[in-house]
């Protein structure tokens, strides 16, 4: 298991959403195909065929809470990171 399949399963536990690092947040957004746009302090995704624009924001280290839960739900809804060859 790769490191971002880690990643990946760690958000979908849903057991450690104030211990996911911002940076590792981000790096599995671009790594999923999403195109990042800073402004000021926000860091906003986009991906064609994905409605939602997760903005994200630092909390010190670390990605806040509610920001991982709506990653998780964007990853759910859309299937992201699910390979069909497995």
């Amino acid at each position: 298991m790769g490191k971002y399949e880690k990643l990946i399963f760690q958000v979908l536990s849903g057991t450690s959403d104030a211990n996911i690092a911002f940076s590792d947040l981000i790096n599995l957004l671009q790594y999923l195909g999403f195109d990042m746009r800073i402004k000021g302090s926000h860091h906003i995704f986009r991906k064609a065929g994905v409605e939602e624009k997760p903005n994200l924001q630092k909390e010190g280290n670390k990605a806040k809470p509610y920001q991982v839960k709506q990653i998780r739900n964007i990853i759910l809804k859309y299937k992201l990171g699910v390979s069909d060859d497995k």
